[in-house]
């Protein structure tokens, strides 16, 4: 058994029937990016990340935006203390490896920003002072794409700082039922074990940067994401970021299938995830009903491969 098939079997105890997408998810941890979930509440996104968390032996932890939360709900603050006569800096819940960011645009977008900021920088400043994150800081952010009362929409250049956009969807009758009997008297979460160390992880984070890349590949991968530039119903195409992203991601998921190589195919499976969210549709795309889906699948058919 590879280790991605080690990991899948050891998430899935949680999340039934969802293997493709603990895939890319892992992978996205190991090119060292992030993941928006776009979700209806229930279907398991806080369970999959608690799992992942301690399949990679990483502390965990959840916050759950509202409007009310403050940047310094996230980042801490000094406090002064009595006994020192001075003031101790009071880490907040981003001092974390796994972060889960719940409903992430229920947050004012000041707030929303400062998890952005950590996320691109790893770090953080209060009052004039650097506080670096841990070397591993991985987070999960949700939202509920059915409710947008009282809620603040992440703009298109903060949606751009998540590596991959996807959902989890509902499961497959025959998992739905492997759910309810995993849970008769306990739940499954407790029986997950660490598979590697996090040192381990780091080694194999290390690994993944060395994975190659060929010259024709990357071709392929500018081709698709300026056809996104030039396509009829986009307004607004992918930035040089997407096309840094999709290789990093690619080489994570080569890595995690037991390849030291990018093919072709990593590329058009995983672009889908990686630019959905970083494209702008046209106002005649968004009244025929297109998703971003649909076009980016038409942009993949019409790329060929460079040879």
């Amino acid at each position: 058994m590879s280790f991605l098939d080690s990991v899948v079997e050891n998430v899935s105890k949680v999340i039934k029937g969802k293997e493709e997408k603990i895939k890319i998810i892992s992978s996205c941890l190991l090119a060292g990016g992030h993941v928006l979930l776009e979700d209806v509440p229930g279907v398991g996104k806080t369970m999959l990340a608690r799992a992942l968390a301690k399949t990679f032996d990483l502390d965990f932890k959840r916050v759950q935006f509202t409007p009310d939360l403050l940047p310094t709900d996230l980042t801490g603050l000094y406090i002064f203390e009595k006994e020192s006569g001075q003031f101790v800096f009071k880490k907040g819940p981003l001092f974390t490896e796994v972060l889960l960011a719940d409903e992430i645009n229920r947050a004012t977008p000041r707030t929303q920003s400062a998890l952005l900021e950590a996320m691109e920088e790893k770090q953080i400043t209060v009052e004039g002072n650097t506080h670096y994150l841990p070397n591993v800081f991985f987070t999960i952010a949700t939202q509920n794409p059915i409710e947008s009362e009282g809620t603040f929409p992440l703009p298109e250049a903060q949606l751009d700082r998540f590596m991959v956009r996807l959902d989890i969807g509902y499961p497959e009758k025959d998992h739905e039922i492997e759910m309810l009997i995993s849970q008769f008297d306990h739940h499954p979460i407790e029986d997950i074990e660490p598979l590697i160390s996090k040192k381990e992880l780091l080694n194999k984070m290390e690994e993944v940067k060395k994975v190659k890349v060929s010259n024709s590949i990357l071709e392929y991968i500018v081709d698709i994401v300026n056809s996104t530039r030039n396509h009829e119903d986009i307004k607004v195409g992918a930035s040089p970021r997407a096309s840094i992203v999709l290789m990093k991601l690619s080489k994570a998921y080569a890595y995690l299938e037991g390849r030291d190589f990018v093919i072709p195919d990593d590329i058009k499976y995983l672009a889908p995830f990686v630019l959905n969210h970083r494209i702008i549709l046209t106002i005649e795309a968004k009244i025929k009903r297109l998703s971003p889906f649909e076009i980016i699948s038409e942009v993949l058919n019409e790329v060929k491969v460079v040879k």
